[in-house]
């Protein structure tokens, strides 16, 4: 979906149609959820804090986030996929892939296919999606984003090839901001650098990291799409209007999130093995610390009683900003395939 949360927001109030409008961010301290595209001309992006958004774009209204609108509206574009195809792998409330190889409709066309959903969804949401229509995910995922808003791009298996070797590598999916930086550094700026380092010159730098870069830039990523996507953590992070400089205030924030956390575990029906805490210092400068347990946890009691005791690892060096709590480890994840080793005895 295009410019999601906010083209919710204009849909539902008409009189902020056409203007510059960020979904969350208002106040000192807040982060902008998402952007509407009036207000990215001025270079106001998801993940920006409000205050130097309303530098960047003097006029620039914030809205409140309405998830329970969001996901409402997501329940109608799911329904629409689910007409074509079940191979419907939901990466978030604005976001998923569709297997249509063999889809409901008998359609030959992929690109036919992108379309006419489009279409529907303009059609029953009044709002507009781009799509990315390629042999893999991963080709898909950056093909989408070509022709936003309101567009797509098909990458047929002959131009997948060409088309990553042209591609700059900050353009890669999954291919990060120190990723690219480091990229830079090695001399690699395109796709096609990337294909011409050898898989040993990777794993040199890239660590585990290597073989798939490997593969991707020869248009080789085999994930299938998978309809039922497994909860892999549950998390809550909070930055706060005022510096945190009391290891009291510290503690009173994180038994709140801890709480939240609780909740969250409980709706899921998951418990989890692993805690992680997160603290982001006033100079911007993150930390995080972790245990896990032999047992599952979900209550409060035990979250926060964790997450003191990793706060006391180590001292703290300046007044906090940002205070997070994540669980992971969940007790819905298959449990991976132990090797067994057996002692062979001889008769002889």
């Amino acid at each position: 979906m295009d410019a999601f949360f906010a083209s919710v927001a204009q849909l539902d109030t008409p009189e902020l149609q056409g203007k510059a409008i960020a979904v969350g961010g208002d106040g000192r301290r807040g982060v902008i959820a998402a952007a509407s595209y009036e207000a990215r001309k001025f270079g106001v992006k998801s993940a920006m804090a409000g205050s130097l958004a309303k530098k960047m774009c003097p006029h620039l209204i914030f809205v409140r986030p309405d998830f329970a609108r969001y996901k409402e509206v997501s329940s109608q574009i799911r329904k629409i996929f689910y007409e074509y195809t079940d191979l419907v792998e939901p990466l978030s409330l604005d976001e998923a892939y569709l297997d249509v190889t063999i889809n409901k409709k008998n359609m030959q066309s992929a690109t036919m296919i992108a379309e006419e959903i489009r279409q529907e969804i303009f059609k029953r949401t009044g709002l507009y999606a781009s799509a990315g229509i390629a042999p893999n995910k991963f080709v898909a995922k950056i093909a989408s984003d070509i022709n936003k808003p309101n567009g797509q791009k098909t990458i047929t298996p002959n131009e997948v090839i060409p088309f990553l070797e042209t591609l700059q590598i900050r353009k890669f999916y999954g291919v990060g901001k120190v990723t690219t930086q480091k990229m830079y550094q090695l001399g690699i700026f395109t796709g096609a650098d990337l294909k011409s380092k050898s898989l040993a010159f990777l794993e040199q730098h890239f660590k585990s990291s290597a073989q798939h870069y490997y593969n991707i830039v020869r248009g080789i990523h085999n994930s299938p799409v998978r309809p039922s996507r497994t909860r892999k953590s549950v998390g809550a992070e909070h930055t706060y209007l005022e510096n945190l400089t009391s290891e009291v205030f510290i503690l009173e924030k994180l038994e709140v999130l801890a709480n939240e956390i609780e909740n969250r575990l409980l709706k899921s029906n998951v418990k989890a093995r692993t805690v992680t805490l997160k603290i982001k210092y006033s100079d911007f400068n993150q930390t995080t610390r972790s245990k896990t347990l032999e047992e599952f946890i979900h209550l409060k009691t035990d979250i926060f009683s964790l997450v003191k005791e990793l706060l006391y690892q180590d001292e703290l060096k300046e007044s906090v900003r940002l205070l997070g709590i994540s669980m992971s480890n969940l007790n819905n994840e298959e449990p991976k395939t132990v090797k067994q080793y057996i002692q062979l005895k001889l008769d002889l």
